[in-house]
């Protein structure tokens, strides 16, 4: 079972964990990612996210299903983004997942937030204490050099 979603709305764990609810899952392993206060050593006050909703569902999409071809067609899969200005503190991205047994929803959930950095069209601009505010490279744009 797959729920992906982009939102303005505030991110809800509960709602996460409550679709990964099955009696035959002993695991569920639960991600937020939050806005920080410091990033490369400047103090960040909030952070906007823009993003293609239509490709980055389809994605998500994609990312949940190859989850579930690795660790298991049983498993529940939850993978949820925020869209526009968040403060410090607040969860920009849920991901979680339930199986039968630990190791498979452990894998299975890094999976889908690793995956979502390196493949989902996202956009992150970081607003600073000094007023300023700068476009950050993307996951695999940081990694590359």
């Amino acid at each position: 079972m797959i729920h992906v979603d982009i939102t303005e709305a505030v991110l809800d764990p509960l709602a996460a964990l409550s679709h990964c609810s099955s009696d035959a899952h002993g695991a569920a392993d639960l991600f937020v990612g939050r806005v920080r206060n410091i990033n490369d050593g400047r103090n960040v006050t909030a952070v906007s996210y823009d993003l293609h909703p239509q490709l980055c569902r389809s994605i998500f999409g994609e990312i949940c299903a190859e989850a579930m071809e690795q660790w298991g067609q049983d498993l529940h899969v939850y993978l949820v983004h925020r869209l526009g200005r968040l403060a410090v503190g607040e969860a920009s991205v849920i991901t979680a997942v339930s199986s039968g047994h630990r190791d498979d929803s452990f894998k299975a959930c890094r999976y889908l937030i690793e995956q979502m950095k390196v493949r989902a069209p996202i956009w992150k601009q970081e607003h600073y204490t000094d007023g300023d505010s700068e476009w950050i490279k993307g996951h695999a744009l940081r990694n590359s050099g």
